[in-house]
This record gives C-alpha cells, sequence and structure tokens, in this order.
C-alpha cells in the first residue's frame, strides 16, 4: 500500500494542527526541566509551531493549544507516577493564560486559534472534547507538534492513531529528552504510526491546499 501523499493528507478541510505543551510554562526560559528547554531551543520548535500555526490559519485549518495546567493550589491533578507528581510540585497552582502556567507562547497564538487546557494525564485528547470536536469537523488528519516526544507527543500521536486518525509529524517541531531516546521514539515508534516530515514541508503543502 502506497503511503499517502503530505498534500492529500492536508487537504483543505481535512486536517487540524494540534500543539502540545507549547507554553512558556513548559519549555520557556524558566521551564521545570532544562534538558527539554535546551532541546526545544535547538530544533527552534516555537518558531516552526508559529509557521506551521501560520500556514494552517491560511488554509482554513483548525489550530490548536493543548495545555497542561493545574487548577489553584494543584487541587485534583494527578501524582501517581514520578512525572505527575513533579509536575504538580512545580506547576501548583498556576492557572490558564498566566504568562508562568498554561498561556500559549504570543508568537504560536492568533485570534481564532482554540484553547484546549489539560489538567490530567498526558494526551492531548484525556479529559479533553478534542476528539469529538475534530470528529464533528469531519477532520481526518492531525498535525503533532510540542513536547515531549518520551510522553506527550507520543501518547497524544498514539491517541490519534488509535481513533482512525492519520498522524503527520513535523520532526523539527517536536523535541524531547534525553535526545537521543526522542530521536529513537521518532525513528522506530512514530514512523511506524504516522507521516514525518519538516515544518518547511508541512508549510508548502498547506499553502498548496489554499492554492
Amino acid at each position: 500500500m502506497a503511503a499517502p501523499q503530505l498534500t492529500d493528507l492536508l487537504a483543505q478541510g481535512r486536517a487540524a494542527f494540534v500543539m502540545t505543551e507549547v507554553q512558556p510554562g513548559v519549555i520557556g526560559p524558566n521551564g521545570p526541566w532544562p534538558p527539554l528547554v535546551d532541546a526545544a531551543n535547538r530544533v527552534n520548535l516555537v518558531g516552526n509551531c508559529a509557521r506551521i500555526a501560520a500556514a494552517a490559519r491560511v488554509a482554513g485549518a483548525p489550530v490548536f493549544h493543548c495545555t497542561a495546567d493545574s487548577l489553584p493550589g494543584g487541587f485534583g491533578s494527578s501524582s501517581n507516577t514520578r512525572l505527575t507528581g513533579s509536575a504538580r510540585k512545580k506547576r501548583a497552582g498556576d492557572a490558564v493564560n498566566t504568562p508562568t502556567g498554561a498561556a500559549p507562547f504570543p508568537e504560536t497564538w492568533a485570534d481564532g486559534d482554540i484553547l484546549m487546557p489539560r489538567f490530567n494525564g498526558l494526551s492531548c485528547m484525556h479529559g479533553t472534547a478534542l476528539d469529538q470536536v475534530l470528529r464533528n469537523e469531519g477532520i481526518t488528519t492531525v498535525v503533532v507538534a510540542g513536547v515531549s516526544l518520551a510522553f506527550g507527543v507520543l501518547s497524544t500521536s498514539i491517541d490519534v492513531v488509535d481513533r482512525g486518525y492519520q498522524l503527520v509529524i513535523a520532526r523539527d517541531s517536536v523535541a524531547g529528552f534525553p535526545e537521543e531516546y526522542a530521536k529513537a521514539v521518532l525513528d522506530n515508534t512514530l514512523m511506524m504510526l504516522g507521516t514525518l516530515t519538516t515544518t518547511d514541508a508541512v508549510v508548502e503543502a498547506w499553502q498548496s491546499a489554499k492554492a
């Protein structure tokens, strides 16, 4: 079976752009995991996400900011793993749309974008309406970007394909640490689940979709 072409996957009305944890509270200068911040900076993750988001909007594709957030005082947050326990301590009390919490980076945000915070779990589809609203709009392809390849991007990607969507990932719009492990996730797992490409290729395909 031939692999689908990127232009077909991103045809007008069929695709959405979903960013996971592309927010200052996670990968900003004071992000809780410095190696993740460094990995994101090395691939220009925020800048590339901004480029993809801009191309998506021009093509009429919805842009989702799926952020990690917490209720005041960390109320109701998960602490059943080392990861969530650490995150709960580092981000307790942060609220949606605060500079230290779950507000998207200004350069990735535009009026008309959709903010969909997540208060528990790892996947953008856990405890949110993401799957339902995509399905209601007839979306068949999800372009996933953000962090981290070890957790959020990986779990979201698996949820995407488990629910029957096509998955697209620009390699220079995702990051994780250790970086050797993150590369292995891309090369050995995600390549088997979806279409791996570049920011340039996604932008070009969405420009073609608009044309």
